[in-house]
């Protein structure tokens, strides 16, 4: 009987902290990312927290080594990757870690493993899917690039992180 209650009580708990926690992730959104050819190389998911916005990513297909991630400020990867536009930078910042804060749509670089596979999972601070400047949702819409190499986190305004060789569009849902 004892054993039949303590199983209650840590399932009471811990329903209690899924809706908990539940109650403070706001809204998400996804973006498909797709190599120049068109072939699907995986998603980002994106989920609003209190403290910013949890980035998760699933690849197959890039090649293997460091890669530069950043969100930019166009919300479209066709005709080319060009048209995603520069970086998302509401703020006008410089681009790197030169002892400033960074801007909005500097992330982490991320690594592909031989079988060119990769997850990535980032918070970051400076964008918001909620209204107001640092929303990804503004009247141009933003969207992902990968770089063919890591990013040097000094150069601006990219990075020195070579040629866009994926895209996804960030999309509400």
């Amino acid at each position: 009987m004892r054993n039949l209650t303590l199983a209650a009580a840590a399932a009471a708990l811990a329903l209690g902290a899924g809706i908990a926690m539940a109650q403070t992730a706001g809204p998400t959104a996804t973006a498909a990312m797709k190599d120049a050819q068109g072939k699907a190389l995986g998603k980002m998911t994106l989920t609003q927290q209190p403290g910013g916005v949890v980035i998760r990513g699933e690849l197959d297909g890039l090649p293997p080594g460091w890669h530069a991630i950043h969100i930019h400020a166009n919300g479209k990867c066709e005709p080319d990757f060009g048209a995603a536009g520069g970086h998302f930078n509401p703020a006008g910042v410089k681009h790197g870690l030169t002892g400033k804060e960074p801007h909005a749509g500097d992330l982490p670089n991320f690594f592909v493993d031989e079988r060119g596979h990769a997850r990535f999972e980032a918070m970051t601070h400076g964008v918001s899917m909620n209204d107001g400047a640092n929303s990804l949702f503004g009247p141009n819409g933003t969207s992902f690039i990968i770089h063919a190499k890591g990013d040097d986190y000094v150069t601006d305004p990219a990075g020195n992180s070579g040629d866009r060789i994926a895209c996804g569009v960030i999309t509400k849902g």
